[in-house]
């Protein structure tokens, strides 16, 4: 069953959704979410916010670039294609059996090198723009 507090939720605008959850969380999940947020939206000013899958932040760009999960001993940040990047700074440390994602845990007190993540977003939304169909002409 829905609550009224979700129904309005998702009637609410992605980002700020997104900044709801970050107030609910109140702890250093919420601290670590919005810090990444923050990265995020630096490296691609014209990111597309989303919320998908039960209230997860997402973040896409000619496709999605990455989730922001948060778990009781993490934030994790999983990449939809981050097998196919490049991560000279070893950001990556989840997921790393996969084909295809790949994933940034991030546990209380850690923290993220702030311009190799900037990097590994602008790679991904890189990715995603040579990854894109074109548009059809019209004949």
């Amino acid at each position: 069953m829905t609550s009224p507090e979700n129904a309005a939720a998702g009637t609410l605008p992605a980002s700020e959704q997104i900044d709801r959850k970050i107030a609910e969380l109140g702890d250093w999940r919420g601290r670590t979410l919005a810090r990444m947020r923050e990265l995020i939206l630096q490296a691609l000013p014209d990111v597309v916010e989303e919320v998908k899958w039960m209230g997860t932040p997402v973040w896409s760009h000619n496709g999605i670039i990455t989730t922001g999960e948060t778990y009781k001993a993490v934030v994790k940040l999983t990449f939809a294609h981050g097998a196919s990047l490049d991560d000279p700074a070893g950001l990556f440390n989840a997921s790393l059996e996969g084909k295809v994602r790949r994933a940034i845990d991030i546990r209380e007190g850690e923290a993220v090198d702030a311009e190799a993540f900037k990097a590994l977003v602008r790679a991904a939304a890189e990715r995603n723009a040579a990854k894109a169909k074109p548009a059809k002409r019209r004949k």
